[in-house]
């Protein structure tokens, strides 16, 4: 939760233009621990120190996962963690060098992306481990996944629209100034493509709970749910011009809903592994029911 928090948090650094709120310095805030507090310096200020929070209870998951690594269940989380952690030290060295460079937009997009990468990790972490390969899982299952890896990339084109000013661009909704192939400047293009993959993003996922054979979970209905809020603010932003609390609405949807992806692909891979070991179960329960089982 407080991961997601960071992302929505960092998202209204970028909305509210307060990325330089402590200036080139890092890991001081213009050159202090308790910097003066004005909105920009505030908000930027505030981001860093849930970022560190993250951190802490990171260092706290890798500490339980360590000394729990011969428990029953948790060794796939130890080794999950291992992952977690070094995400995580690019991740704050990503943040290191998108404030001394002065907030470029592709270290400002990477950054977002490991982010992203740390949410899912996270998730996946608190949920358990998937006990087989993605490439061993049913159809449905590898789905969700490949979802999940639509939605990180929506999420970072989002981000890449935003941090290049190509925002206003594409003026109207659901088509780009009008028109479906939309000609002109190289910004209308760039909004261009993170609105297609935005819109086949949201046709998949809200037909995730009519896929596979075995049971929907709740995560897939809550992912669609997100995505049709996240289609209806989309355009309301748009229509009406970007209004910042739009625009933060639309970040805190988007991040919502790639962790609901998150955490149906994992819920349906462990649905599959149901489904296929119950038949065996019941085929052992009617051999020990039948004459032939007694006898055997």
């Amino acid at each position: 939760m407080i991961t997601y928090l960071l992302i929505v948090f960092g998202g209204i650094v970028r909305i509210t233009g307060s990325g330089m709120g402590c200036g080139d310095d890092w890991p001081l805030c213009n050159g202090q621990w308790l910097p003066p507090l004005d909105f920009a310096t505030w908000i930027e200020w505030g981001h860093r120190l849930v970022a560190a929070l993250v951190s802490f209870l990171v260092a706290g998951f890798a500490i339980v996962a360590l000394v729990r690594r011969r428990r029953e269940g948790w060794a796939r989380r130890w080794r999950l963690t291992l992952w977690i952690v070094v995400l995580l030290a690019i991740q704050v060295m990503l943040g290191a060098i998108t404030v001394w460079l002065e907030l470029p937009p592709t270290s400002v997009v990477l950054h977002l992306g490991t982010a992203m990468a740390l949410l899912a990790l996270l998730l996946l972490g608190a949920l358990g481990a998937p006990d087989r390969p993605v490439s061993r899982s049913g159809p449905a299952t590898r789905m969700a996944w490949a979802l999940v890896g639509g939605g990180a990339v929506a999420v970072m084109l989002g981000g890449l629209v935003a941090n290049l000013d190509a925002a206003p661009a594409c003026q109207g909704f659901p088509l780009c100034n009008g028109s479906l192939f939309p000609g002109g400047h190289w910004r209308i293009h760039v909004h261009w493509t993170h609105r297609v993959v935005a819109y086949a993003l949201a046709l998949g996922v809200i037909a995730l709970p009519w896929i596979g054979r075995v049971r929907s979970p709740t995560t897939a209905w809550l992912a669609a749910t997100l995505t049709i809020a996240q289609i209806v603010v989309a355009a309301i932003m748009v229509l009406q011009i970007l209004p910042q609390s739009w625009r933060i609405a639309h970040v805190a949807l988007g991040t919502a809903v790639f962790a609901a992806l998150v955490a149906h692909a994992h819920a349906l891979g462990g649905l599959e592994q149901g489904d296929v070991a119950e038949p065996a179960g019941r085929a052992h329960a009617h051999d020990r029911a039948s004459p032939g089982g007694a006898v055997g």
